[in-house]
């Protein structure tokens, strides 16, 4: 691995650097850096509304979707100038969270598998963040199975019909399109008998139900479909596809979700260096500083095994699993971490009012955000079987429905 910028690499850090400095909404600056995994909001103004307007500027001057084609308002950019401009974004990042979906996940995959006239239509307008999109694959009965889905669609000549649910879709509320994975053919393997559309999020047939989280947060919704009636021309794959389109959003996901690796680590750190305990200060204490140590080295590992990825794309290889790792390790100690400091703070760690709480709360908001970390973009679970499976070529689970018609699969008495 070489951690050096490149002599290229250098010059374009220099500028989006300078960029930053005379663009950035320095009025935020205070409030984004308190703001924690779980908790990005600001007190006086709408976050979506701040976000868009940070998103409007950087497209403006070329700095959104870096590495996506210029036609569909990207820069054309190097992969490894991508984690350059992440790197240096910093706090200002946290305005992305809107975006991250469209940008991550449902843009690939609409320029892999949409027509050219959907691509220049749509595209620039999430790159912008004009338009927000959505992705709505998880459902309340299929956990962990994105292809054990049950929400219908039906041909209707050159229409289809929709009805169901989706859960947990992130941004729904503010969204204004959507991916969305339905059941086309229950008479096939659940694997094969799915298809992917796009749809319009303020279509009368869509029903969006914010969830109210424990972190007293909205980020995600249910979404009811009730005869949403859409185009053919909205189907991304073909009839039958759905689930090879999905590999590609979900790929994204894993990379989009890993590429920032948030442990909490810096926050926990810096706390102990100031909270004051019984004993004196929390990190003059041997306990404090083992559990220190221990998690500065898984640390250490998450950020030289993102490097490893960072020289890959350098080097204009193919980046391989360690995206995936590093969601694993990291989800994990991000939850550890958290509880841990609201054991330091005692009795105190009982409140999450940032105005009254230690550190404003962080840990309190990390903690309850935690959980859904884990899950999202694949649980533990998942990604353990995938690393085991896929990269380390250990035997496969053993799956008794995979080439069971859908509609022939149990649902009572398991």
């Amino acid at each position: 691995m070489n951690f050096d910028d490149t002599p290229q690499e250098a010059a374009f850090r220099a500028e989006a650097k300078a960029w930053i400095k005379a663009s950035a909404p320095h009025e935020f600056e205070a409030e984004l850096a308190k703001a924690s995994l779980g908790r990005i909001k600001l007190q006086k103004h709408d976050i979506v509304d701040v976000a868009k307007a940070w998103q409007k500027k950087k497209a403006e001057d070329g700095w959104v979707c870096l590495h996506w084609p210029k036609e569909y308002g990207g820069r054309g950019a190097s992969p490894v100038e991508r984690v350059i401009w992440q790197q240096e974004e910093g706090i200002y990042f946290k305005l992305t969270s809107p975006f991250q979906i469209g940008e991550g996940m449902c843009g690939p995959t609409l320029m892999a598998f949409g027509s050219e006239a959907d691509k220049r239509r749509y595209l620039p307008k999430i790159a912008s963040g004009e338009e927000i999109w959505c992705q709505l694959f998880s459902e309340p009965a299929g956990g962990s199975d994105v292809a054990g889905l049950r929400t219908r669609a039906e041909r209707d000549g050159d229409h289809w019909v929709i009805n169901g649910q989706k859960i947990w879709t992130s941004g729904a509320h503010y969204a204004d399109y959507g991916l969305l994975i339905t059941r086309t053919d229950p008479a096939v393997p659940k694997h094969k008998g799915l298809t992917m559309f796009f749809i319009d999020m303020k279509n009368p047939g869509v029903e969006v139900r914010p969830i109210k989280q424990a972190n007293g947060m909205q980020e995600f919704n249910e979404v009811f479909f009730t005869d949403l009636r859409i185009s053919d021309s909205q189907r991304l794959g073909a009839i039958g596809d759905g689930w090879n389109v999905s590999l590609t959003t979900l790929m994204n996901e894993r990379m989009s979700i890993g590429a920032r690796l948030a442990t909490g680590f810096n926050e926990l750190f810096e706390f102990c260096c100031n909270l004051m305990t019984e004993d004196g200060l929390a990190i003059d204490d041997r306990a404090t500083r083992s559990k220190l140590a221990s998690w500065a080295v898984k640390n250490s590992g998450l950020k030289y095994t993102s490097m490893r990825t960072i020289s890959a794309l350098s080097r204009g290889e193919r980046p391989g699993p360690e995206n995936s790792i590093g969601k694993l390790v990291s989800g994990a100690m991000l939850q550890d971490i958290a509880t841990y400091a609201m054991d330091l703070q005692g009795a105190s760690g009982m409140l999450s009012d940032p105005e009254n709480a230690e550190a404003a709360g962080q840990f309190q908001a990390m903690l309850l955000s935690s959980p859904s970390i884990r899950i999202a973009g694949g649980t533990d679970e998942i990604l353990r079987n995938i690393i085991a499976e896929r990269v380390l070529g250990l035997p496969g689970d053993i799956r008794v429905d995979k080439d069971v018609p859908f509609n022939q699969i149990p649902t009572k008495g398991r």
